[in-house]
């Protein structure tokens, strides 16, 4: 009797472990296939969350500006408007929601290609011979500030006791942006890079409009109720395609800065090439009001999104970032004044020139000044083709070098 109870006891139990096989088996598969749809939802979500983001931004952006503009600074207030709400609404999204968005770089590319095609318009009928004439002095200019970017980054890397390369990325002017995913392409400090490079550009933009204020240079700014011509919408579509179209292979031909050259070389063609169609009368375009704020506060909001996404740092970082960017002001004083010992331009045109902050920018700054901006633009341009192209090879030695360091501490 006892045997025939442990043998039912076994039946059972095992009737039981292959059940719950069974059951395990027939569960599993509806697991995977619930988490094969979760990266194409997560993408989409994604997605939506940073336009809800930059809608945000630009509808806070817009009161933000007015109320810059209203305290007179000028057409750049809506890069600041940009850079506040930017700012605020990551800060926002940090605190509130317990959300960490990342800056959106396509919001920035828009920003400059919008950006290249006003200032391309702006220069359409820009005197090239004289600008041509001032190339060796944007070179050498260039040199000089290439040389002072180095220095600079030795002693700052020294001071915060970080790479060499991290280093370098942070204090080169070449845009936050650029300098930022390169620094993410080598798996180095990007918050540090974003840091210091915001905190330069930031600088310089408030900085040049107010000496320029104190110095009785007011800024231009057009009217808001400017007249709209009967084929302004049309061409605009027109220049918008030929942009994208440049930009898409710009990016394939690998050169720098894609979007703001390429958008800068269709505005400046734009109108000569419509004019010397046959059957096309004599047309100035020039990008409406809005296009011109829009490209602002896209740019001035990817900065104000560096500023939001990593607010925490010790204070001796800050500290060394603030005399990193300090040097690099210093250098710009330096390469204005070596400026007006070698041309004739004014001090506010050197200033602009030599200026050590993002080229879309700066010229923008000229050009809400409304001053000299065909020089200003060629002198930003040959630094921006002069930064990058050097730039692998910058990269290749100051690698080297931080490889030659940990070789050292580590005998």
């Amino acid at each position: 009797m006892h045997v025939l109870c442990d043998r039912a006891s076994l039946v059972t139990s095992r009737f039981k472990k292959h059940f719950l096989m069974n059951q395990n088996l027939i569960v599993v598969p509806h697991q995977e296939d619930s988490t094969t749809t979760n990266p194409i939802v997560s993408q989409q979500q994604q997605f939506i969350k940073q336009l809800q983001i930059l809608s945000a931004e630009l509808l806070l952006a817009i009161p933000f500006g007015f109320v810059l503009f209203h305290f007179n600074f000028g057409g750049i207030a809506w890069i600041f408007g940009g850079i506040i709400s930017g700012a605020a609404v990551f800060q926002t999204c940090r605190v509130v929601y317990n959300y960490l968005p990342k800056p959106n770089r396509t919001a920035r590319e828009i920003g400059m290609i919008l950006v290249g095609i006003t200032i391309g318009t702006s220069n359409a009928h820009a005197n090239l011979a004289n600008i041509s004439a001032s190339v060796p002095v944007f070179v050498c200019l260039t040199l000089f500030l290439l040389l002072c970017g180095g220095c600079i980054g030795y002693i700052y890397s020294r001071l915060s006791k970080t790479n060499l390369l991290t280093a370098m990325l942070a204090t080169v002017p070449g845009g936050v942006g650029v300098m930022s995913a390169i620094a993410a392409d080598y798996n180095k400090n990007v918050t540090l890079v974003a840091l210091v490079q915001a905190l330069r550009i930031t600088s310089v933009v408030f900085l040049i409009p107010l000496i320029a204020k104190a110095t009785n240079h007011t800024s231009v700014q057009p009217p808001i109720s400017s007249t709209v011509e009967s084929y302004s919408f049309e061409l605009l579509l027109l220049v918008l395609v030929i942009s994208a179209l440049a930009v898409y292979i710009a990016k394939l031909m690998k050169i720098p800065a894609a979007p703001f050259f390429a958008s800068l070389l269709v505005g400046m063609a734009f109108n000569p090439i419509l004019n010397w169609l046959p059957f096309v009368d004599d047309i100035s375009f020039t990008p409406p009001l809005i296009i011109k704020l829009l490209g602002q506060m896209l740019l001035g909001i990817t900065i104000g999104e560096y500023w939001g996404e990593k607010p925490t740092f010790q204070k001796r970082t800050i500290g060394y970032a603030i005399i990193s960017v300090t040097m690099t002001l210093a250098a710009g004083v330096a390469a204005t004044l070596l400026a007006m010992q070698l041309t004739s331009w004014d001090w506010l045109t050197c200033l602009l020139v030599t200026a050590p902050g993002g080229s879309a920018e700066i010229i923008l700054v000229a050009l809400t000044l409304d001053h000299n901006v065909e020089i200003v633009t060629a002198g930003h341009v040959v630094r921006l083709i002069a930064i990058n192209s050097f730039l692998p090879i910058w990269i290749f030695l100051f690698r080297h070098f931080d490889n030659k360091e940990g070789t050292r501490e580590t005998v």
